[in-house]
C-alpha cells in the first residue's frame, strides 16, 4: 500500500507540471486583451475599421499608444502581426486593406 502512494506522489507532480501554461515564445506577437466584434458595415479604411483591426491585432498598447491608423508604421506593424497570412499586397492599399479585412473575419478568434 505504501508503495502505491509513493509512486502516485511522484506521478501527480509530474502531470501537474506537465499541464501548467506554458509561456509564450519572446518573438510571439502579445495576443489582444479584448476581442472586438467585426464591424459590421465599417467602411475599409475608416476610423472604425482601423480601430478594429488594431484591437483584434494588439498593434497600440492597452493605453493607445502605437502609431497613427493608417501610417506606414500603422500598417508595417499590422503586416508584422499577421505573419506568413499577411497579405502579399503592398501595406495600406484598398486591396491590403480588403485582405486583411476578409482575413481578420475568418480567422478564429485567439484563446484568451
Amino acid at each position: 500500500m505504501r508503495r502505491i502512494i509513493f509512486l502516485t506522489i511522484p506521478l501527480a507532480a509530474i502531470v501537474a507540471a506537465c499541464s501548467s501554461p506554458s509561456t509564450p515564445h519572446p518573438n510571439e506577437p502579445p495576443k489582444p486583451q479584448a476581442e472586438a466584434a467585426a464591424p459590421v458595415n465599417a467602411t475599409l479604411g475608416s476610423k472604425e475599421w482601423f480601430e478594429w483591426v488594431d484591437q483584434r491585432l494588439g498593434v497600440s498598447d492597452s493605453q493607445a499608444h502605437g502609431p497613427d491608423y493608417g501610417s506606414v508604421e500603422w500598417n508595417n506593424a499590422v503586416q508584422r502581426r499577421l505573419g506568413q497570412e499577411a497579405p502579399q499586397l503592398r501595406p495600406g492599399t484598398p486591396e491590403w486593406q480588403q485582405a486583411v479585412d476578409a482575413l481578420l473575419r475568418t480567422r478564429a478568434t485567439p484563446a484568451s
